[in-house]
């Protein structure tokens, strides 16, 4: 096979979501004509790659990563705890933090995503406190630009409410592309929400704002609505993790539903995550720790789904897969395997105001193949073979073989194995 990246001008004999098995041509970034199985052709150089067995899907798209925190969790050794225990073992170690520190574990982060299907993500990136606030910044920049041509890489420039406005418009200067923040942690959310909007509109950026990311207080995302409300189409408005809202009752829920449909508001819930830092106060009858995921979908609004933190203070675990959170939201949220691929690949994509991908003609050519017979089998069994197309390009191809021991009721049926290896 070819060395990795390079382009790919027909996909033959995938099995697409809706189960049928078509032959799919790729022009450039594009997806072009799809066709019955065996009538697909070649153009240009383009490779070939037999897909039978596979399904074709879009690819994910990570709508809220911490690349600078990720792979951090050994050499933190936090406590387990919640969102507040977690910020302070973080804080600790970022003091300690360099830009080549940061961005090692970054890189290692984005291409394990990478391998397992994603193609576009949008990463936090902490505004750091202390004498040295935009290493996080430096470091993501720089992984950025090794990772162009194989990833869409978004940067959102996180700041605490003690973070400096001119902190926060120098990590804009550097490459940063969104104003971020926690307001709600703020001793004023209110206030900090304000200040961060009103630092985007001065820059005319979007904003992705992690949101009521508890079980219990008073909601922002409200007034965040309302704040962006007559911003122009097209200027990124996103609200992550809104806990609080899969604590209201249905009443209240749908009134702040209202507003967030008023303002095209984009939502991203972040299941691994928020399932294990929220409800540690709650030990009998925990709560999920997830916003009200199904009655946001079925309102009609834009929701995408993340991995949020993998291996570090804010989540011990995380394989920094897109089926991982696709199956959370089965278990967890009792969305169906398709509704929740949908919100890891299309709606992900909605949220960060990209145009739609997958299969179809016309269509950006950003694309998994995974080795499955439904969006039921790929979602509870994420086979690791899987080939991962970013602009019409191949970026990723990971196989496995294995080799079982034959059950003795099946040992007659079965021709004798030559093993490929000496005793």
């Amino acid at each position: 096979m070819h060395q990795l990246p390079f382009h790919i001008s027909l996909l033959r004999s995938a099995t697409l979501p809706d189960g049928t098995v078509r032959d799919v041509e790729i022009n450039g970034n594009r997806v072009g004509r799809v066709v019955a199985a065996g009538q697909g052709r070649r153009s240009g150089s383009g490779a070939e790659i037999d897909l039978s067995g596979f399904m074709l899907l879009p690819a994910p798209a990570e709508p809220h990563a911490h690349f600078d925190k990720a792979l951090s969790a050994e050499a933190i050794r936090p406590p387990l705890g919640n969102l507040r225990d977690a910020i302070e073992a973080w804080r600790r170690h970022a003091s300690t933090m360099t830009v080549d520190d940061i961005r090692g574990r970054a890189l290692e982060a984005a291409l394990t995503l990478l391998a397992n299907g994603t193609t576009s993500v949008r990463c936090h990136v902490d505004v750091l406190l202390g004498d040295k606030p935009l290493r996080g910044v430096e470091a993501l920049v720089a992984v950025r630009q090794e990772l162009e041509g194989l990833m869409d890489l978004e940067l959102v420039a996180l700041a605490g409410s003690e973070v400096p406005d001119a902190d926060i418009e120098a990590a804009l200067d550097l490459g940063v592309d969104l104003v971020g923040g926690s307001p709600h942690l703020s001793a004023d959310p209110f206030a900090d929400l304000r200040r961060l909007i009103t630092l985007a509109e001065r820059r005319g950026v979007g904003v992705d704002l992690h949101t009521d990311e508890s079980l219990d207080g008073e909601l922002t995302i409200v007034e965040f609505a309302r704040l962006v409300r007559e911003w122009p189409a097209g200027r990124m408005r996103t609200a992550g993790h809104c806990v609080r809202l899969g604590t209201l009752e249905p009443e209240g829920l749908h009134g702040v539903i209202d507003e967030i449909l008023a303002s095209d508001l984009g939502i991203v819930t972040l299941p691994i995550t928020n399932l294990y830092l929220q409800g540690w106060d709650h030990p009998a009858s925990t709560p999920r720790g997830l916003t009200a995921v199904r009655t946001l979908l079925d309102r009609g609004a834009r929701l995408g789904a993340g991995a949020d933190n993998v291996r570090d203070p804010f989540n011990p675990v995380g394989r920094s897969d897109a089926f991982e959170t696709a199956g959370l939201l089965v278990v967890a949220a009792h969305l169906t395997p398709a509704e929740a691929y949908q919100a890891v690949s299309g709606g992900a994509r909605s949220v960060m105001g990209m145009p739609a991908a997958g299969p179809v003609e016309g269509a950006d050519a950003e694309l998994v193949a995974i080795r499955g017979t439904s969006i039921g089998d790929v979602v509870a069994n994420a086979s690791p073979d899987r080939y991962v197309i970013h602009a019409g390009r191949l970026v990723a191809h990971s196989e496995i073989s294995r080799r079982i021991a034959t059950p003795a009721s099946l040992r007659q049926l079965s021709a004798p194995m030559e093993p490929r290896y000496s005793a």
